[in-house]
């Protein structure tokens, strides 16, 4: 996998010169006192390869993380950052930092050295291509912890891998896209993803499971994006799906960029993340993460030696994550509210039995289910399992019922990647 994916970085960066991208309360800090926070110990920072290295505090438990993007794009980094803050306000005698807009590749693995040379005592990385240079660093720096966000490696020692099962979400806000659709009289959807990797595909999927769920008869076009995190590219791909007939365009990537599209050519966009990035009246709906408790538990286990790094990837029922306007306290978007009462109270149900612990990953991902070529990948009442989600089947894992996250779920009109 770390080769296939290595390749695929490392086209990416030549197309685009830097690869930029992939209890439960919202943060509640401000954007100006939450920089002062975060770049709190960064006066003194030196600088190695570009990157400014942030500085650690003497007598406290210093963390550091590594963004793919800028802090506040209002998505994916902006997520973590504010994960990342609520670890700071959270567990005692701890003092936080971060690196922005590090490129995947060879510049990260200098800064994540860097961090561990500093003193970083536990060290987040949060894009999938980061792994590899994490997994690396790790090596030399058996008394740091690391823990990498979107991949699937770990040495079990001080290098663990992190995810959630959003495939949740996106399969209930794959139920509100396509009950709009067939509302609005045009059953088409559009998908905007980032990199053929098992987690892109798993999501679609999820989206297209949901779907076909409140309209049968939807379809859903696919656009590569080769990025996880560009403004300008994402525009133009949300607007090439509107244009070629998409009604309700999802994101994988970063920024709020599909809704924004939308609200100009009066259709309805989906996008992910973060909470606040569903904030104009064409957005659905926002699917969200809630790093903030995951992180402080990692850091507090860590603290008192007990963290065992492995593969953790966690569910609903932990509150990391959310379903904008659905959520205690949340108004329902214009383009939802006035849906069929059936489909918003089917929805509210499995949102409810998710977060009860009672719907997971494995439950979306129940037969019976067609890929989009005819094929029964599984029939009534079989389930995916673990290592289905996350592998292809040439990584050389054993996926467990030859279905590795490599198919397209029947409604999607696109083909893989080779």
């Amino acid at each position: 996998m770390r080769k296939l994916y290595a390749r695929l970085a490392v086209l990416a960066m030549i197309l685009m010169l830097v690869l930029s991208a992939c209890g439960g309360a919202e943060p509640a800090a401000t954007e100006e006192a939450a920089a002062t926070e975060a770049a709190a110990g960064t006066e003194a920072a030196s600088e190695e390869g570009g990157f400014q290295i942030p500085e650690i505090e003497d007598g406290k438990f210093n963390v550091a993380m590594v963004l793919i993007g800028p802090h506040d794009d209002g998505g994916w980094s902006q997520a973590h950052y504010e994960g990342l803050l609520y670890v700071e306000e959270n567990v005692e005698n701890v003092h936080v930092a971060y690196i922005e807009n590090v490129p995947e590749g060879a510049d990260s693995e200098q800064v994540f050295r860097s961090l561990a040379r500093k003193g970083f005592n536990l060290i987040f990385g949060t894009s999938f291509g980061f792994g590899d240079p994490m997994a690396a660093v790790a090596e030399e720096f058996p008394d740091v912890m690391f823990i990498h966000l979107t991949g699937i490696n770990s040495n079990e020692s001080n290098f663990g891998n992190l995810m959630g099962a959003m495939e949740d979400m996106k399969y209930l806000a794959g139920m509100l896209a396509g009950a709009r659709a067939k509302a609005d009289g045009n059953p088409k959807l559009g998908y905007m993803a980032t990199f053929p990797i098992p987690e892109e595909i798993r999501l679609g999927n999820a989206i297209a499971l949901g779907m076909r769920k409140t309209c049968p008869e939807c379809t859903m076009d696919v656009r590569w994006i080769n990025t996880w995190h560009d403004p300008i590219i994402e525009k133009e791909a949300a607007a090439s799906l509107f244009d070629a007939g998409a009604q309700v365009v999802f994101t994988g990537a970063d920024t709020p960029a599909v809704a924004d599209v939308a609200q100009e050519k009066g259709k309805w966009g989906v996008t992910y993340d973060w909470y606040g990035s569903c904030k104009v009246d064409a957005c659905l709906t926002a699917p969200y993460w809630v790093w903030g408790p995951v992180y402080a538990e990692i850091a507090e286990q860590v603290i008192a030696g007990t963290y065992k790094p492995g593969w953790q990837y966690f569910d609903a029922d932990t509150g990391a994550l959310g379903l904008f306007g659905f959520m205690e306290g949340q108004e329902m978007q214009p383009g939802v509210a006035d849906l069929d009462p059936a489909v918003i109270e089917e929805v509210n149900a499995i949102l409810a039995q998710m977060l009860a612990g009672e719907f997971d990953r494995f439950d979306v991902f129940t037969g019976p289910i067609n890929d989009n070529q005819g094929n029964v990948v599984l029939p009534e009442g079989q389930s995916l399992q673990q290592v289905d989600l996350d592998a292809f089947p040439e990584f050389g894992l054993p996926c467990s019922i030859d279905v590795c996250m490599k198919w397209w779920a029947e409604g999607i009109t696109a083909e893989l990647p080779e």
